[in-house]
């Protein structure tokens, strides 16, 4: 597989990468949601690139909001995980670029993602594994929807993780209004409730995501919930 890296690619440039992927996608608000984020964490935050993905020592991102992938795309292109060639066939039936990410397919997938409420409970696990491996400095982060909060197993795995004390453990929780069962500061108070490390941010907002993606939060896991326009906006 070879993949393109040798231009630098800049946030700037991710609109034109989105727009290279022209197929039949039926999740487009929430791709663009994810956007700033995910441009955050690849570009300021994860230690992890596409010649560190066997390296165990590598922070671990999963995408829990798999479906509407094309930011994700827009990403991992600009970071060099994949080609920038393959967009344009984003969703074809040859493309190895769906409409759910496939763990296995595309470099930097660590998990294949779209059904809604697995992200999270997986992340959960991958924290506890890394730490049975003694592997105490690999961060896991874990991007959802604030819709996928509605799923019980994401309650059972942020009940889980707070008493657990996983540190290493990192969610990012996109708030665009979408949740069928949401309360207003709902989000903050239930991971509080769990004994979670706990911010709401601009979702936009650069500097605001960064620092609170490096806040310092020793014994407790960290979730930052960044809030953007609401999808029927």
């Amino acid at each position: 597989m070879t993949k393109t890296a040798e231009r630098r690619y800049t946030y700037e440039d991710l609109s034109g990468l989105m727009s290279l992927m022209s197929g039949d996608e039926k999740h487009g608000p929430a791709a663009t949601s994810t956007l700033d984020a995910l441009w955050v964490l690849y570009d300021r935050v994860l230690r992890v690139t596409s010649e560190r993905m066997d390296d165990p020592e590598r922070d671990r991102f999963l995408l829990s909001k798999g479906h509407g992938p094309m930011a994700y795309y827009a990403v991992l292109a600009a970071k060099g995980f994949i080609p920038v060639e393959w967009l344009p066939g984003f969703g074809s039936y040859d493309s190895p670029l769906g409409h759910h990410p496939d763990r296995v397919l595309v470099s930097g997938a660590e998990i294949g993602s779209g059904s809604l409420g697995h992200g999270l409970p997986i992340a959960v696990g991958t924290a506890l594994g890394l730490r049975a491996q003694g592997l105490h400095e690999p961060a896991v982060w874990v991007l959802v929807g604030d819709a996928e909060l509605d799923e019980g197993s994401n309650h059972e795995a942020i009940a889980y993780a707070g008493p657990a004390g996983l540190d290493r453990l990192h969610t990012v929780v996109i708030d665009n209004s979408s949740a069928s069962h949401a309360r207003p500061g709902g989000i903050a108070a239930r991971f509080e409730a769990a004994g979670w490390s706990v911010e709401s941010v601009d979702g936009r907002d650069h500097e605001a995501l960064y620092a609170a993606f490096t806040t310092p939060h020793p014994g407790r896991p960290r979730v930052v919930i960044a809030r953007v326009e609401p999808k029927s906006a």
